[in-house]
């Protein structure tokens, strides 16, 4: 058997709590080290780093000293800043895409470049740096309208304005928080998926398929988010227009990376909407979505250590394996989240449910004694032959728990039929 390794992961929310907990159950890794992690992770035998993730100096050094294989990085706002030119700067292995790659998801103009370069469908849209001519043009796509912050915004810089007067005022706003350049694109309509890929230069594995669910309220109300809730798979999902996604979407952004010589090793996901005119992107990320891995990861019978293993050092890649379990899962939240989530409310602790598994984010305290520390706080996921059943379980154990000063939403599932 090939000896055993260490390997470090970048990050510390529920997609990092995740990632670790996979790379750990592989027969191959030794230890993961999380940085800085949460103080969830040691239920799953992984250990927590007090560095912060936007110290790459401390990050690099921690890498030396502990003989770390290769390190995996979860944040968006690291890849743009450009952790992983650092990392192979050192000498080290990493996966992600460097800090050029990353602008994919930095810059949504430069997505837009990107997509019309390479004849990857996406909506018509423009980018202003210009508060007026904005304002001027805020009619030319019709309302409703998609307002865009063009930076990284942690999944809530989209505005939806349904009339003039709501574009207006958003534009405004965005202006004033200091965004330089703003994207304004028709809305489109129709069902939105979760495609994620790993990318090793110009071959791919694609991952399970997942749904997420913006809003913050039930019913799809509230403002966007990070994420509330997500499932896999997808059974309102056709292998037929599944493959469309693949032809005319995936194949030219993956033909356009190789052109283009971005020698991409790392996660791509593409947010797409399946409208009348057929799947177009909305936007891309260049990690791992949240809550979308919570989900996805359960469900891939291969081993996350090998796939990653082999694109970082450009070996074949492994096929992706899913096992035959639908996968659901629910966000519990800090109440006033996304726009003024409380902090360091007492959450006690979370009885063990054989039915669920519990995948801890923005903790705090100790595992006996935790308390919240804003925004998405856990994910509840749940694993069955079905994905009601998986729901089941998910919602059986949401009510039993007494915190009044968290918020879930009770429809996540309602769009695959789920009740």
């Amino acid at each position: 058997m090939e000896k055993q390794v260490n390997v470090l992961v970048v990050g510390e929310g529920g997609r990092e709590f995740a990632v670790a907990k996979k790379l750990q159950e592989s027969p191959r890794v030794k230890q993961v080290y999380c940085a800085p992690g949460n103080v969830g992770m040691s239920t799953v035998g992984v250990v927590p780093i007090a560095i912060a993730e936007t110290d790459f100096a401390k990050l690099i050094q921690f890498a030396k000293e502990h003989n770390v294989a290769w390190t995996f990085v979860g944040p968006e706002d690291c890849l743009v800043d450009g952790i992983v030119d650092e990392f192979k700067a050192a000498g080290l292995k990493v996966f992600g895409p460097d800090a050029r790659a990353a602008q994919l998801e930095g810059s949504k103009d430069y997505a837009l470049n990107f997509m019309n370069n390479y004849h990857v469908p996406t909506a018509r849209h423009a980018t202003y740096r210009d508060q007026t001519a904005a304002i001027n043009n805020v009619g030319q796509f019709g309302f409703p309208v998609v307002i865009k912050e063009n930076g990284l915004a942690g999944g809530k810089g989209v505005v939806i304005a349904k009339d003039r007067a709501e574009a207006i005022k958003t534009i405004k706003e965005m202006f004033v928080n200091g965004q330089a350049r703003l994207v304004i694109e028709e809305c489109l309509s129709g069902p939105e998926y979760s495609m994620f890929v790993l990318i090793s230069n110009d071959h791919y594995r694609i991952l399970p398929m997942a749904q997420d669910h913006k809003r913050a309220f039930d019913d799809d109300k509230g403002p966007n988010t990070g994420g509330m809730g997500a499932y896999s798979p997808l059974p309102q999902l056709s292998s037929a227009v599944r493959q469309q996604m693949i032809d005319e979407v995936l194949k030219p952004t993956v033909d356009g990376l190789v052109a283009g010589e971005y020698h991409y090793h790392g996660i791509l996901y593409i947010g797409l909407i399946l409208t009348d005119d057929g799947p177009k992107v909305i936007e891309y990320n260049v990690r791992l979505g949240d809550p979308e891995t919570q989900v996805i990861l359960p469900r891939m019978k291969t081993d996350l250590f090998e796939l990653v293993d082999a694109a970082i050092n450009d070996r074949p890649l492994p096929e992706v394996e899913e096992n035959k379990e639908a996968c659901f899962g629910v966000v519990l939240a800090s109440k006033g989240y996304p726009t003024k989530p409380i902090h360091g409310q007492a959450l006690g602790t979370f009885p063990i449910d054989p039915n669920v598994t519990i995948d801890y984010a923005n903790v705090a305290g100790t595992i006996n004694d935790l308390r919240g520390a804003g925004g998405r706080l856990l994910m509840v996921i749940g694993k069955d032959d079905s994905l009601q059943k998986a729901r089941d379980h998910v919602y059986d154990y949401l009510h039993q728990l007494d915190e009044p000063e968290c918020f879930y939403r009770h429809d996540i599932g309602a769009k695959a039929g789920l009740q």
